[in-house]
């Protein structure tokens, strides 16, 4: 599994390809963080996640911070990122694409896919071959429609190299 923390800059990078800096952690939080990145390697998904979540909530609990408060920490994402790599690596999880954040958009900013629909001129036919994967929008099309609706498309680094397609 290829190391997300970067030691020169104290980044991480999520699968999504978003980057985190850890320079405001404090160095015990930044210890913490190699040492759920080292653990990973060396554990199976169900065994990291009891691991991870009970090492950062231990580690926050002690510093008074309610359940709350210790899932919306940088921490606990990289916890769970960490995890979800585990779950991709071992085929229990696919990793994400564009149609999760197509889902998310949906599901934050519109009533029902119809109403996404209505607002990016696609079809409601089209988004559901999307959705279920059955299908992809061409990125001019995807471009126009999420310009429609205040969102654009952007390239993010790979977290990993991906294998090409056949």
């Amino acid at each position: 599994m290829k190391r997300a923390l970067q030691p020169m800059n104290e980044t991480y990078v999520d699968l999504k390809g978003r980057s985190y800096s850890l320079a405001d952690l404090e160095p015990r939080e930044r210890t913490l963080v190699r040492e759920l990145m080292a653990n990973s390697s060396r554990r199976d998904w169900s065994d990291f996640r009891n691991y991870w979540i009970g090492r950062v909530d231990e580690f926050y609990s002690a510093r008074g911070l309610n359940r709350r408060e210790i899932q919306q920490s940088l921490l606990y994402r990289i916890g769970q990122d960490l995890g979800s790599r585990i779950a991709v690596a071992a085929g229990l999880a696919r990793a994400p694409d564009y149609r999760d954040e197509l889902e998310e958009i949906i599901r934050s900013n519109f009533r029902t896919r119809r109403e996404f629909c209505d607002a990016t001129g696609l079809s409601e036919d089209m988004l559901s071959h999307v959705l279920s994967r059955r299908k992809h929008l061409a990125v001019d099309r995807l471009e126009a429609a999420l310009d429609k609706i205040g969102y654009s498309l952007h390239l993010v680094p790979a977290p990993r190299p991906r294998k090409p397609r056949k």
